[in-house]
């Protein structure tokens, strides 16, 4: 497989992965599907992450991604 079908592959899986991300977190259907408003969402997020409590804001999202994740796997080895 040539380089650039390799790297076009990563790059279209990593992009699944995000989009499967918003639907995780219940996003799509929250918007029922409108993509305007969770493009409006992501633009905001992405001035917040600019701003001067960008820092903080990463921290706080992060820490309550890894939680929902680590509960996640917890209930999946529950059940």
């Amino acid at each position: 497989m040539r380089t650039w079908q390799v790297e076009r592959r990563k790059r279209t899986r990593h992009l699944i992965e995000l989009g499967g991300l918003v639907v995780k977190a219940g996003i799509v259907e929250m918007t029922g599907d409108d993509r305007a408003t969770i493009y409006g969402a992501l633009l905001w997020m992405a001035d917040r992450l600019e701003s001067e409590g960008g820092e903080h804001a990463r921290t706080l999202w992060a820490e309550k991604g890894k939680e929902a994740f680590t509960a996640e796997r917890n209930e999946e080895l529950k059940g």
